[in-house]
C-alpha cells in the first residue's frame, strides 16, 4: 500500500510523538491528536520491523495476536513477516487512528513445520494509535532452551495517509494485475489483428491527414554533400573569424542560448499528420551566414520569405554534475582529470573506456580512423554515418575532410592536371593540406577529442607513412579501405559528385565536368597503393550490404571492435524508416508515467488510422516490418496493420521510471522534491530511482540501430517518447545533450527517415 504524501510518526519503542499513549501504561487519551487532526478520514499506515544481523534463512519472524489484524493467538495461523533486507522483516497495516488497542507477540517460525516455533520473552506487545507502547526496542527468544538468546530490534512507524491516497494505491495495484490484452500473441507473428466492426462514419476518417503533413525545414539541402559537414578547418581560419553572436562555428559548438528548433510541438494524440525529415538536426540561429558551396568560406545566406539562416551544430559535449572532493581526486589520479577524456556514455561503452584508460597506452586512448580509397567509392558517405554513431554512443568524435582543406587553402576550380603524379607542386600542395588536417585533428584530440574522422584519398603509402609518423605518440591510427568494383555503383557516385561536389559548383557543363573526373580519377589510379601496412579494416564491395568482404588485421580494443561490428552491418541501399509514437494510453490520459495500459479511445482510432496510412505508404514494400516494444499500448497500436510481420523489442520498451512507476510529474515534485529537482537540472543523465536514465535508454538501442543499419526494406518502428528521442537522435545527428529535449515529433504522426 502506497504512503505517497503521508505525514510520518516514527518510533523506537513507545515514543508515540503525540498520538495515542505516551509512556508505558499511560491513561487512555494521554498525548493523543485532537480529532479535527484527523479530518477526512485519514487513516494511519503502521510498519513494524525486525532486526538482526546473525540469525539464520531457517527461521522466519511471525506474528500472532487478536483482532482485527492478526486474527489468532495460535502460531500456525501467525503472519509471516516479509524480508525487506538481508538481516531485516516487515509487517505493514492499515488502522484508523483511534482504533482500539492491538495486543500481540513476535515469535519465530522454522521452515522445518515439525520443529516448534519460538515465541518472544517477556510481556504480551500493546499498540495504540499506531505506536508500540512501553520499552520495546528488543525482542528477546529463547533458542536450544536456556542455552541461547536470540535478540532483535524493533522498529516501529505510523504514516498518516489520506483516504485518496489509499484508493490511489489500491488503483494502481489492481492495475498491475489486469490480464494483459495482448498475451498470446507472440513475439514475431503476421496478419495477427482484432476483428473489428463497421465503422461509423466515411472512411476517410481513418486515413491520415495527408494535406497537413508537418514538414520541418531542413538543416541543408537533401544532397548536401557530405563533405560540407565535416570540421571546419581550424588551421586555415583566424580565430574568431567565424564568430557570429556568442556561437564558434569552427568549432561546431553552441551556445543554448543560440538554439532555435522549427519543429512543431504538438502534444495532442488526437493530432495525425506525417513528418518528413531529410536532415533534422536542430538549428542554429546566426547572423546570415552559411558556408559556400565553391570555396568552403561564409558568405552572406539568402533568406527565403520567413525563413531563418541556419548551422548545424555536430558537437556532443555537454556540462558535467559536480564531483566531490575525494571522486575529483581519484580522477585525477586515473587520468580522468579532462571534461572530454570520457564518453558520454554508460553501460559497456563507460566500462570500455575506463578499462582503455587504466590499462591501455596513452596512445590507443585516442582512435584516428584513416580513410583509404579511390575517389567515388563512398569513402566520405562512410566517414559521416561512422561519425554519427560513435557521437550517439557517446563518443567525441569529428570528421575532418582534407578535401575542405584543399578548397580552402587552393580554391575549388582546379583541373585534373592538379592531381598528377608527375606535378611535384601539386603533391606538395596535397601533402601540405593533409598535414594540416592531421595537426588539426591531433591538437582536438589534446582538447578532449576522442575519435577523428580522416577523409581523403591516402592513396600512396608514402602519403600514409607520414599520417603514422605524425601520429606517433598521440594516437592510434586505423586504416579504412573502401573498394568498390560495381560499374553501377560507381557511375553512380560519379554522377553525384559532379552534381553535389563544391570541386564542380562553378562547371556548368555536365560532360565538361565527367571528362575533368573521369581524368582525375586516372591519375589517382595509376599511383593507387592497396593498404598493407599497420592496423587497417577493408570494405570490399559492402556497398549493397551483401556480397560483399570485411577483411580487418591488428583489430583489438572494445571501439574498434565496435566500429567492425557497425561496418559490418552498414550499407548504402536507401530505404525508409517510420518512426511513431503509439496512439494514447490510458496513462497518458491520466498524466502517469510509465505503466503498462491499454490503448483509450482515441489511441485506439489512431492505431486505426496508421494502419489505413501503412497499408497506402507501403503497399508495394512486401517485405516490410513493424517493431514494437513489448508493452501493450504499441502491440495494441500495431494490432490493426495487416500483412507485414511484426516484431516485439524488449530494447523499445520505454525509459523505466523505477519507483516514480505511475505517478504524475505533479506527485513526484510533491513527495520527490529532490529526484524532481535532479531531473530538472540533468534529464540526460538523471537515473530514476531503481529505473533508468536517457544515456541508460541510448546502449540498450545499440542493437536496434546495428538491425536499423543492416536492413534493407522499410521499417515502422511504434516506440514510446524517450526511445524515440534516442533514435531520431542518432538519424538526425543531435547531439546527446539535445536528446531528453527534443520536441513531441511522434505524438500522433508517423516521422519518416528516408
Amino acid at each position: 500500500m502506497g504512503t505517497s504524501g503521508s505525514k510520518s510518526i516514527d518510533g523506537i519503542g513507545a515514543e508515540a510523538a503525540g498520538v495515542g499513549a505516551a509512556g508505558g501504561g499511560g491513561e487512555a487519551g494521554e498525548g493523543a491528536a485532537a480529532p479535527e487532526a484527523w479530518h477526512g478520514g485519514a487513516q494511519l499506515y503502521v510498519s513494524l520491523k525486525m532486526e538482526n544481523a546473525r540469525i539464520s534463512g531457517d527461521l522466519v519472524p511471525h506474528v500472532c495476536g487478536s483482532e482485527p489484524i492478526i486474527g489468532s493467538w495460535d502460531p500456525a495461523r501467525a503472519l509471516a513477516m516479509e524480508r525487506e533486507l538481508a538481516s531485516m522483516w516487515q509487517l505493514s497495516f492499515v488502522v484508523p487512528p483511534d482504533h482500539e488497542t492491538l495486543d500481540f507477540k513476535f515469535l519465530l517460525k522454522p521452515k522445518d513445520a515439525a520443529t516448534p516455533c519460538i515465541i518472544e520473552e517477556g510481556p504480551t506487545r500493546l499498540l495504540t494509535g499506531g505506536m508500540l507502547e512501553g520499552d520495546v526496542r528488543v525482542a528477546l527468544f529463547k533458542h536450544n532452551g536456556d542455552d541461547e538468546v536470540l535478540e532483535f530490534r524493533v522498529f516501529n512507524k505510523a504514516d498518516i495517509v489520506s483516504p485518496l491516497e489509499l484508493a490511489a494505491s489500491w488503483r494502481v495495484y489492481k492495475e498491475n494485475f489486469q490480464p494483459s490484452r495482448v498475451r498470446g500473441i507472440p513475439d514475431i507473428s503476421i496478419n495477427v489483428a482484432p476483428t473489428h466492426g463497421t465503422e461509423e462514419g466515411s472512411g476517410a476518417t481513418l486515413e491520415l491527414d495527408l494535406e497537413h503533413y508537418v514538414v520541418p525545414t531542413p538543416t541543408a539541402p537533401p544532397n548536401e554533400y557530405p563533405a560540407n559537414l565535416a570540421a571546419t578547418p581550424a588551421s586555415l581560419i583566424q580565430t574568431g573569424a567565424l564568430q557570429t553572436n556568442d556561437m564558434l562555428l569552427n568549432d561546431g559548438i553552441q551556445s543554448p542560448s543560440s538554439v532555435s528548433a522549427d519543429f512543431d510541438g504538438h502534444s495532442n494524440h488526437k493530432k495525425n499528420t506525417e513528418t518528413w525529415a531529410t536532415d533534422s538536426s536542430k538549428k542554429i540561429q546566426t547572423s546570415g551566414l552559411v558556408e559556400s558551396k565553391s570555396v568552403g568560406t561564409f558568405t552572406p545566406l539568402q533568406k527565403p520569405d520567413g525563413q531563418k539562416g541556419m548551422f548545424i551544430d555536430r558537437g556532443v559535449g555537454s556540462p558535467k554534475l559536480p564531483k566531490s572532493t575525494s571522486a575529483c581526486s581519484l580522477a585525477s589520479g586515473l587520468g580522468f582529470g579532462s571534461a572530454k577524456t570520457m564518453p558520454e556514455a554508460a553501460g559497456a561503452v563507460a566500462a570500455a573506456a575506463v578499462a582503455d584508460r587504466l590499462h591501455g597506452s596513452k596512445e590507443d586512448r585516442k582512435l584516428a580512423i584513416v580513410l583509404v580509397g579511390l575517389p567515388a567509392r563512398g569513402k566520405t558517405f562512410t566517414a559521416v554515418k561512422l561519425t554519427r554513431y560513435l557521437r550517439w554512443l557517446g563518443h567525441e568524435t569529428r570528421h575532418f575532410n582534407v578535401g575542405k582543406y584543399r578548397r580552402l587553402k587552393h580554391g575549388a576550380n582546379l583541373s585534373a592536371d592538379f592531381f598528377r603524379d608527375d606535378n611535384p607542386e601539386g603533391i606538395e600542395a596535397r601533402n601540405e593540406v593533409a598535414a594540416l588536417a592531421m595537426e588539426d585533428m591531433i591538437d582536438w584530440m589534446h582538447g578532449g577529442g576522442q575519435v577523428g574522422i580522416f577523409d581523403a584519398t591516402n592513396s600512396t603509402r608514402k602519403r600514409r607513412c607520414m599520417l603514422m609518423k605524425m601520429a606517433e605518440g598521440n594516437c592510434k591510427i586505423i586504416f579504412l579501405e573502401t573498394i568498390c568494383n560495381d560499374p553501377s555503383i560507381i557511375e553512380r557516385n560519379i554522377r553525384l559528385k559532379i552534381q553535389q561536389s563544391p570541386d564542380y559548383a562553378d562547371q556548368p557543363d555536365y560532360e565538361a565536368g565527367l571528362q575533368d573526373f573521369m581524368e582525375r580519377l586516372m591519375n589517382y589510379e595509376k599511383v593507387y597503393e592497396p593498404v598493407g601496412e599497420g592496423s587497417y579494416i577493408k570494405m570490399i564491395d559492402m556497398v549493397k550490404g551483401q556480397g560483399g568482404q570485411l577483411q580487418v588485421n591488428n583489430i583489438s580494443g572494445y571501439l574498434p571492435g565496435r566500429i567492425v561490428f557497425f561496418l559490418v552491418n552498414s550499407h548504402l541501399t536507401p530505404r525508409p524508416i517510420l518512426l511513431t509514437r503509439h496512439g494514447e494510453s490510458l496513462h497518458n490520459v491520466r498524466g502517469r508515467v510509465g505503466g503498462d495500459t491499454v490503448l483509450s479511445e482515441a489511441g485506439e482510432l489512431y492505431a486505426k488510422k496508421l494502419a489505413n496510412f501503412i497499408e497506402k505508404r507501403l503497399k508495394s514494400e512486401k517485405t516490410a516490418t513493424i517493431w514494437t516494444s513489448t508493452l501493450q499500448r504499441t502491440i495494441l497500436t500495431a494490432s490493426p496493420i495487416l500483412g507485414f510481420p511484426k516484431i516485439q523489442w524488449r530494447a523499445l520498451d520505454e525509459i523505466n521510471s523505477g519507483v516514480c512507476d505511475g505517478m504524475t510529474y505533479e506527485e513526484i515534485k510533491k513527495t520527490m522534491p529532490e529526484e524532481f529537482e535532479s531531473r530538472r537540472k540533468d534529464k540526460l543523465r538523471y537515473r530514476y530511482p531503481r529505473g533508468e536514465s536517457y544515456l541508460d535508454v541510448i546502449q540498450r538501442l545499440e542493437p536496434v540501430i546495428i538491425e536499423l543499419e543492416r536492413q534493407r526494406a522499410p521499417v515502422v518502428v511504434i516506440s514510446h517518447q524517450a526511445v524515440l528521442r534516442a533514435l531520431y537522435a542518432y538519424f538526425a545527428d543531435r547531439p546527446l545533450r539535445e536528446v531528453p529535449d527534443i520536441e513531441h515529433l511522434f505524438v500522433g504522426r508517423c516521422h519518416y527517415i528516408p
